[in-house]
Parts: structure tokens; sequence; C-alpha cells
């Protein structure tokens, strides 16, 4: 699935601002992944990660009593289902949810295949709500490159190396100024230079269109 590529004529510039270990992310992707196939042909999707644990914030899961109850939230509101694997994480509490290595893994497998950060995004966020997967251990990245046809050796041997870490700080600092403090942030790009936020957690592949389409009468398209 193409999501981010070089602009191209006649596209919307869309971003999607969000993080690997949020659960809203995790509970939206499946709609918003149907709302790209279904508008593939008019959009161009930029995917960046946003930070949500770092800093302070990197902690064990013991930490966010929270968690157990949000996920119903999230499973209830948008049908995401939650695995075997993530769920004894969350009993256990001593995993620690550190996003810049997420955020890092992103930019390494991005770098094989930009128009894919979309379908990697979702297979990061498969590997850890489902499958309990960290998204600091190199064979997590292994074994999602096998799985989405890229090169497995070099999605390992480029995590944590410098380019991978200036790209993911780069992801945090266009996160920020885009004024994405909360995820996930679907942003519309107005060739006015204006930056729209549109849809919801909750929202459905058709809410999106609508709501896009929305946008562009609004705004003309970048």
């Amino acid at each position: 699935m193409q999501s981010t590529g070089s602009k191209t004529a006649g596209t919307t510039q869309l971003t999607y601002v969000f993080d690997a270990y949020c659960g809203w992310c995790f509970g939206f992707g499946p709609a918003l992944t149907e709302f790209v196939r279904q508008n593939a042909d008019s959009i161009n999707l930029s995917v960046v990660s946003g930070g949500l644990f770092t800093g302070d914030r990197v902690a064990p899961m013991s930490s966010a009593p929270y968690l157990k109850s949000a996920n119903a939230t999230i499973a209830a509101q948008t049908g995401a289902a939650f695995g075997d694997g993530y769920s004894q994480l969350v009993s256990d509490g001593r995993f620690v949810m550190d996003s810049t290595d997420a955020a890092i893994g992103l930019a390494a497998l991005r770098t094989q295949d930009p128009t894919r950060a979309l379908d990697i995004a979702g297979a990061m966020q498969t590997a850890f709500y489902r499958d309990g997967r960290s998204l600091s251990d190199p064979e997590t990245y292994r074994a999602i490159a096998k799985s989405l046809g890229l090169d497995p050796s070099a999605a390992v041997s480029s995590l944590f190396t410098t380019d991978s870490k200036d790209a993911a700080r780069a992801d945090f600092v266009r996160a920020r100024r885009l004024g994405a403090i909360s995820f996930p942030t679907l942003l519309f790009h107005g060739s006015d230079g204006s930056v729209v936020k549109f849809g919801f957690p909750t929202s459905t592949a058709a809410d999106l269109t609508r709501d896009l389409k929305t946008c562009v009468r609004a705004y003309a398209v970048a």
C-alpha cells in the first residue's frame, strides 16, 4: 500500500502522527488503512512518530495502572483485539515502553520503502499489541521486515545507527511543529500553508473520507 512518497500534482497531502505504543493508534489503524486504500489515487500520506513515552515517561507498565481500563474502552469503541502476548505484559507490569526506540525502528524500516510506511507502522503495532513483542528488540524488526517482504538483515543492521536516530528525532520535531500533542493525529495540508486536523480515534474509513472532502472544499489542495 502506498502511504508516502514524493509529492505528486493533484494529490492531497496528509500527515499521520502516531506512536507505536499508543493503544488508540492501534484501534484507529484499520480504519486509516482502509481510508488510504479507498483514496489511494488522490492522497499522499506521510507517517511520523510522535513520541508518547520519552524522557521521564519511559517507565514500567506497572506505573500506568490505567492501561487495562483504557484498553477495554479502545476495544469497545474501535473493535481492536488486544492479544494474549500483550495482555501478559500488562499483567506482569515490568515491560518498559520506549517510544524513541520504536521511532528509530520505524525510521530504519521506512528507509527500505517509504511508500509502505503505514504498513510498517501497522505491523509494529500488531507485533506489540497482539504478540507482546518489544519494539526495542532488533529481532522484532527482523520478523516485521520478513512479513512485509523487506530485507530482514538490512532492517537489523540499520537499527540504532546515526541515520535512524536522526530520523527519529526529526519525526519528533516535525510532530511538535505540526502541533500534534495527542495521538493519533491526522492532518490535512492546504496549499495556503494551512494544517487542519481531521478525524477522531473512533472514525471509520467512511468518516475520514467525508471529513477529507470537507477539507478539500474549504482549502485548496496542496
